[in-house]
């Protein structure tokens, strides 16, 4: 945002210099860019008026003027085309110095002397694209007769600064010279003088020129607010009014449109003036575009338009993008007699997607896009109307249209003056935060203890306490608070006693060889058919993302071993040969279908492995993680119902009543879906149960001290007993005394009938109290033998 001081004093009192100001401005929020100087580099550059212009006597494309510059007449030569006698003109004087690099000297030009030389606004320091287009390529004419030989940069406003600021979004109040000037009157303590708005002079109805506007989607067209200028005289601007426009960063048009451009500077509501003889059907309709539908904007290019956009129309077509530009059918030009001034205020989302999509952003979007105050629209299209009456541009028609969906009221905030100390670590009077307060017309009145303050509508960014607290403390001066060392108690950070239990766990896998992994939370839905899930299963049941990168990234996961699987297909396409993996990660589990509220997430491990391996290595693994973890009384448990899995290679995990996970070589007509031709063994383990199982305190006993006994015993039992009922019969029939019982052989074969096995274990006996006598453990050995037979079957080998 541009902001020339001298265009800020108009309604502001500065009695400091410039780099002060933007100093002060700067510690107050205000964040200054930079300052640009605009009388830099002009000297000795005067008003002149060409008395006489000659062909030059040698050259075709000169001429030979005469200018009166007040005490003298020069004669300068120029190939300028432009000029005609009578006009008033810069002349750069010889000696003068332009902001070019040029210097003027006494020259001479195919023979006939020239004195100085007549100026364009470039050659004075204006950028080319300022530049009104009828002197973009010729000398500066100006609009009326000045005293002759007076310096230029008084003529044309040359002098003073011009502060550079940035605008955050939450303060589109800032994107004008009465924002900015109620933040300078705030900083320094002055008082804010707006401009008055008063119209001398109405004359006929609205009704006989504008038959009405219909506002279709009051969403996104909270206000429309129009009035009516007839016998309009399009020209151009006044000098004051071209130069504002200027030294703001905006090209000069025609009065018409440099009023409302001006108006928006000034006040930050942007306008539109309509050519109201190409209305047709004489009304406005504020709705949304077809789809398909075209306008050619004002920048002569043709725009596609959709349904999702806003429009301005008449009773046939679209007539300008709401809150973007308006249309060339619809332009004000030198023939235009009668026009209607639109301040409307459009949805700042809206205006910001359809600025994006027809790839046109204007100094009106960019204001609309931030949500302007809807209070703003009728002050913004009288002082239009002042202006143009003002200028004598216009006549201005009695009455006006107001649609106004949406009326913003001020609301009221409270402010404990305490809480105002005890955040900002000072100690500021009751009575200095009402000034303050008020001094950014945010109307403050004490009542009680406490502040009650009346949030005006622009101020949209005040919404709570903490808000004014801020506008409090940047006025004060965060800056001159006395910086002070932070007090309070420190405490010892932790992990969580969860985070400890997964460190734990990660630590022993990759201490094992496994190669931690990390994949995306979100899978296909095809993914749950690779891993042959039935069409019934819950697991199928999960959330569905709502902008997913794509069908293969759309749903999010409820379970880990499909991720599991894609990489350690991939490494097996990729020729390794071994690939050991874990992966700790959350699923996602709705809490009803469909979904409607946030999902469960289940911090779950998946373990994966194939070459050199099988069911026992990746048992041995897990026996080692749940061992150190304390779960040590765990059973595996046959499961022939998941249908990823082989259903005669799988186990259940579970410890009591918690089924902790499961384990086992992957299905192979799974593996046949990943393209894999070696066995893989997978476990999913779920992590939430195992933390609330787990037991992380340690109990050491002290080294026996008495001797040990062993005995072994092998029996034939049936081929499909699990060797788990043969070891929970020797535990339960030991009588205390079994210290271990390690399964050491498993045989079938010859001297072995069909269908049996021969199971042998080695048995460990002690008593941490005594000495053990054969014959105590012979009775118990004798004892477990008994149990084998009798309850398994069982017969000694």
């Amino acid at each position: 945002m541009l902001v020339p001081v001298k265009w800020l004093k108009d309604y502001v009192n500065i009695d400091i210099d410039t780099k002060e100001l933007a100093d002060r401005l700067t510690m107050s929020g205000s964040h200054v860019e930079s300052i640009k100087y605009v009388d830099e580099g002009v000297e000795k550059v005067v008003v002149g008026k060409i008395v006489k212009i000659e062909e030059h006597p040698n050259a075709d494309k000169l001429v030979v003027t005469t200018v009166d510059v007040g005490n003298e007449q020069l004669q300068i030569v120029t190939g300028a085309k432009n000029i005609k006698e009578g006009d008033y003109v810069p002349v750069a004087l010889v000696g003068a110095k332009l902001p070019i690099g040029l210097k003027i000297k006494k020259t001479k030009l195919r023979g006939i002397e020239s004195y100085g030389m007549l100026c364009s606004l470039q050659e004075l320091g204006i950028d080319e694209d300022l530049i009104p287009k009828e002197f973009k390529d010729g000398i500066y004419i100006l609009d009326k007769e000045y005293q002759l030989g007076k310096d230029i940069k008084e003529v044309l406003g040359l002098k003073g600064e011009i502060i550079e600021f940035e605008i955050t979004p939450n303060r589109p109040d800032c994107l004008s010279i009465i924002g900015m000037a109620r933040e300078t009157a705030a900083t320094l303590g002055k008082k804010l003088s707006y401009p008055e708005i008063t119209i001398k002079d109405e004359t006929d109805d609205i009704k006989d020129y504008l038959y009405g506007i219909e506002v279709e989607d009051d969403k996104l067209c909270r206000r429309y607010y129009g009035r009516v200028i007839k016998d309009i005289k399009v020209g151009p601007s006044p000098l004051w009014l071209q130069m504002k426009l200027i030294e703001a960063g905006l090209r000069p048009i025609n009065n018409i449109v440099d009023i409302t451009n001006y108006v928006m500077l000034e006040l930050g509501q942007p306008l539109h003036a309509f050519d109201l003889d190409k209305i047709e059907e004489n009304k406005i309709i504020v709705r949304r575009a077809k789809d398909g539908e075209k306008i050619i904007t004002l920048d002569d290019e043709e725009r596609k338009l959709d349904e999702t956009m806003l429009v301005i129309a008449d009773g046939k077509k679209p007539v300008a993008i709401a809150g973007v530009m308006g249309g060339a059918n619809s332009e004000v030009t030198r023939e235009t007699k009668t026009i209607l001034i639109e301040s409307a205020n459009f949805n700042g989302r809206n205006v910001r997607l359809t600025s994006r999509k027809v790839g046109l952003r204007t100094e009106a979007s960019s204001r609309f896009e931030k949500d302007l105050d809807p209070n703003l629209a009728d002050k913004a299209c009288n002082r239009v109307c002042q202006l143009i009456e003002e200028i004598g541009a216009g006549k201005v028609v009695k009455g006006y249209i107001d649609i106004n969906n949406e009326p913003k009221k001020v609301h009221e905030v409270t402010l404990r003056p305490k809480r105002v100390n005890k955040l900002l670590g000072v100690e500021i009077d009751t009575e200095k935060m009402i000034e303050i307060l008020n001094n950014l017309e945010l109307k403050a009145e004490k009542i009680e203890n406490k502040i009650h303050v009346k949030v005006p509508t622009f101020r949209q960014d005040v919404e709570i306490e903490a808000d004014l607290i801020e506008e409090v403390g940047r006025i004060y001066g965060f800056h001159i608070i006395e910086k002070k060392p932070l007090t309070g108690t420190l405490t010892r950070g932790e992990k969580s006693r969860e985070r400890k239990i997964e460190d734990l766990i990660k630590t022993t896998l990759t201490g094992m060889g496994l190669n931690e992994i990390t994949t995306y939370s979100f899978i296909s839905p095809k993914a749950y058919d690779k891993i042959n899930l039935p069409e019934h299963s819950i697991k199928r049941n999960c959330v569905e993302i709502m902008n997913p990168l794509g069908e293969d990234y759309s749903v999010m996961r409820t379970t880990l071993i499909p991720n599991m699987l894609d990489v350690l297909s991939r490494n097996y396409n990729y020729g390794i040969s071994k690939a050991w993996a874990y992966e700790i990660g959350n699923i996602f589990i709705p809490k009803s279908v469909p979904v409607k509220s946030l999902p469960y997430e289940i911090k779950t491990l998946c373990i994966g492995m194939y070459g050199s391996s099988d069911f026992f290595d990746i048992k041995g693994v897990l026996e080692s993680v749940l061992n150190k973890l304390g779960i040590n009384n765990h059973e595996y448990i046959r499961e022939e119902n998941y249908n990823t899995f082989h259903p005669g290679r799988t186990a259940s995990i579970v410890y009591g009543n918690n089924v902790l996970g499961v384990v086992g070589e992957i299905h192979p007509d799974v593996l046949e879906n990943y393209g894999i031709d070696e066995r893989i063994y997978v476990a999913e383990i779920d992590l939430e149960i195992v933390a609330y199982l787990a037991n992380l305190k340690r109990e050491y006993k002290p080294l026996p001290k008495y001797p040990a006994i062993t005995r072994d015993i092998a029996v034939v039992v049936d081929k499909e007993l699990m060797v788990k009922e043969i070891e929970q019969i020797i535990w339960e029939n030991g009588k205390g005394l079994v210290e271990d019982a390690k399964l050491f052989d498993i045989y079938t074969g010859e001297q072995i009938p069909e269908g049996k096995k021969s199971v042998a274990y080695s048995i460990t006996y002690r008593s941490h109290e005594k000495t053990l006598r054969d014959k105590e453990v012979n009775e118990i050995h004798e004892k477990i033998i008994k149990k084998l037979e009798d309850n398994l079957g069982a017969s000694l080998r």
